[in-house]
């Protein structure tokens, strides 16, 4: 498994864990077999509504506006899992993966929303499966046009360091594994009583990229027990913000999601 090193805000460096290939290919299958079974139960629901009515719909815009919204979950099943689940579709949850942005933090709405346009292979596979009753070009062109950017995705995967298709290149993201990094699976955000009072509200003068850096920082700190890098991010956030403060660089950090969480909501 191979680690990248990504700059936060503040000059530190944190490590990340790019999954291997064979990973995110049995992620991806899991994903698909779940959206391939999908529309084989969506279809004999639909032909047992056809044949219940007894006849086919009066108006051919009723079979389209069916049909569509029968494909639509199998289309927008990677973007809403990602957008829901913190990154993760049901595979990459089963395989400990998740679509992070460049900086290690959350990925963005439209984030996950380039890198789901500029997917390929599953949507040439569904050409497929729809063609393959068809004689004729249409299956050939189908089938040779989903193998093309099947191998342009896995090559670029195979290829590049951090592991990024070309949907990742374009949204600035990457997929890392969680599986060792169980810190990942926490977001920015904690539970704040509603009488806290906030020590720092200059913390609102910082971006969500640094916060998502602290938040890595502190938790990365804490499992290593590294002061150092605790201390080291303390003080580059003291300067930014002309800070001066008693409190221990873990306590300090800590205080800060705080902080952030109560201003962001109040």
């Amino acid at each position: 498994m191979t680690a990248i090193k990504i700059p936060t805000s503040f000059n530190i460096h944190l490590d990340f864990e790019i999954p291997p290939f064979h990973k995110r290919l049995l992620a991806w299958i899991i994903d698909l077999f779940i959206q391939i079974f999908y529309l084989i139960i969506a279809h004999k629901i639909y032909n047992k509504l056809y044949d219940n009515s007894g006849s086919s719909f009066s108006n051919p815009y009723d079979t389209w506006a069916i049909g569509l919204m029968i494909i639509l979950p199998f289309f927008i099943y990677h973007v809403v899992m990602e957008i829901t689940m913190n990154g993760q579709s049901i595979g990459k949850k089963i395989l400990h993966l998740r679509v992070v942005n460049e900086n290690g933090g959350k990925a963005s709405i439209s984030q996950f929303i380039i890198r789901w346009l500029i997917r390929t292979s599953d949507y040439m596979i569904l050409m497929v499966i729809i063609y393959a009753p068809l004689q004729g070009p249409y299956i050939l062109y189908a089938l040779l046009g989903s193998i093309l950017l099947l191998i342009t995705d896995v090559t670029m995967v195979t290829t590049s360091d951090k592991g990024q298709r070309i949907g990742d290149l374009l949204a600035h993201t990457i997929v890392i594994s969680t599986y060792s990094r169980k810190s990942m699976d926490d977001t920015i955000f904690l539970e704040v009583p509603e009488n806290y009072i906030p020590l720092f509200p200059q913390i609102m003068q910082l971006s969500d990229r640094d916060i998502n850096s602290i938040k890595h920082i502190l938790d990365s700190a804490n499992k290593s027990g590294d002061f150092e890098l605790a201390e080291m991010a303390s003080e580059k956030i003291k300067n930014h913000l002309k800070i001066s403060t008693s409190l221990s660089p873990f306590e300090f950090l800590a205080v800060l999601l705080k902080d952030y969480n109560y201003l962001s909501v109040n």
